[in-house]
């Protein structure tokens, strides 16, 4: 049975923050797939990246999120985990995909630590070029998409709980 409930999108969409309020709202565990990365590396997100370059990273995140066992959890997983095809198989067997979609523009206001922040994106790319390589992915994967442009994050959080019939409307 599919029992979690897993947040994909573009860095800066909100996916941790929106992960936390919903876990809370409907008494899910929480999990953050970027911390598990973390955790696992012993090093920051962009370290992993400058150190062992995108490739690896990918792979990493790859491995760390198509080996998530978890219930009744809300997963956040990094903007880049729809590269990985056996995560993503996985995160959809265990969990409903719920792609948080933000306009490129918000997206770019709202990120205002690129180089710490992690982002999986190749030299002399640019992020709306990311954002349209990405675009398609996060639809062809997501059981649900919700647009949480301009909306507040608990706001968000709430919607998707109603979505999944989780809480009353």
């Amino acid at each position: 049975m599919k029992d979690n409930i897993v947040l994909i999108g573009m860095p800066g969409c909100g996916k941790s923050t929106v992960g936390v309020f919903l876990a809370k709202i409907v008494g899910y565990n929480f999990i953050d797939s970027d911390l598990l990365i973390q955790s696992r590396e012993g090093k920051k997100l962009y370290e992993i990246i400058e150190e062992k370059g995108i490739d690896t990273f990918n792979q990493i995140e790859n491995e760390v999120n198509a080996s998530i066992e978890a219930s009744n959890t809300v997963i956040a997983t990094g903007g880049s985990v729809i590269y990985g095809e056996e995560a993503m198989e996985h995160l959809r067997k265990i969990g409903t995909v719920v792609y948080l979609y933000v306009t490129p523009e918000e997206l770019t206001e709202r990120i205002d630590n690129f180089a710490t922040r992690g982002i999986s994106i190749r030299e002399g790319q640019s992020f709306e070029q990311l954002y349209n390589e990405r675009a398609p992915l996060y639809e062809k994967y997501c059981d649900i998409k919700i647009d949480c442009t301009k909306a507040s994050l608990s706001k968000n959080a709430f919607q998707i709980a109603q979505m999944l019939g989780l809480i009353a409307h």
